[in-house]
């Protein structure tokens, strides 16, 4: 356990300083330059029924490099409540790779880090439960414009921890 968390640290470490040199050598070009390759999207999710609600907003930023490969950076911030039964609250932030070799593929790398605060409720007792937990998927999807649809695995999955049900989701991006 202890090596795989200093393994995972070492590559969060890297991936920010890898990401942020790269934004930094594009922050040199001229400005209106570099705003043109910018591109905004994200995701927002909403579930809700019989006392349960669930709410994810997730912005997030690219840079195109070309019409092959871009870069970007996400926030994650997602609210769960089950009526007298559960509450999660979990933040995050993410390192999205995409790259499209042919117009309607594209292929995806994504590092994501969230911190996961649990509380159980129940008559008997209460239980508090926070954590942070890594997740790197590889994507593929169709591309379509400006949305993406497809589907990723999570290499990093672990079913006692992770917010996802499975390593497999799908995933539908926008990016204007």
């Amino acid at each position: 356990m202890g090596i795989f968390v200093l393994i995972n640290k070492k590559i969060t470490y890297l991936s920010f300083v890898l990401f942020a040199l790269t934004f930094t050598l594009s922050a040199q070009q001229d400005t209106s330059t570099f705003a043109k390759h910018l591109r905004f999207g994200g995701g927002i999710g909403l579930s809700f029924g019989d006392g349960y609600f669930g709410g994810t907003l997730a912005p997030s930023v690219i840079y195109e490099y070309n019409n092959n490969i871009a870069l970007g950076i996400g926030l994650n911030g997602t609210i769960n409540n089950q009526k007298d039964v559960y509450k999660s609250t979990i933040l995050g932030g993410s390192l999205i790779g995409l790259f499209t070799p042919i117009n309607s593929i594209q292929l995806s790398t994504e590092f994501e880090q969230l911190k996961v605060t649990r509380k159980y409720e129940s008559h008997l007792n209460l239980s508090n439960d926070s954590y942070w937990v890594p997740a790197l998927f590889f994507g593929l999807g169709y591309r379509n414009g400006n949305v993406t649809f497809g589907i990723r695995y999570d290499i990093l999955y672990n079913s006692n921890k992770s917010i996802y049900l499975d390593p497999w989701t799908p995933f539908v991006r926008f990016y204007f």
